[in-house]
């Protein structure tokens, strides 16, 4: 089980670094994104 959760938060970082992830902060509607995606 542990492996598991290693694993899922190895994603989700590895997501974040690469810019796959979604804006959902409040100013998230005046900056410019690509569908609410945004690349860093």
């Amino acid at each position: 089980m542990a492996i598991a959760i290693a694993i899922f938060f190895l994603l989700i970082l590895a997501a974040a670094v690469t810019g796959h992830t979604v804006d959902t902060r409040d100013s998230a509607d005046w900056k410019p994104s690509n569908e609410g995606f945004r690349r860093t």
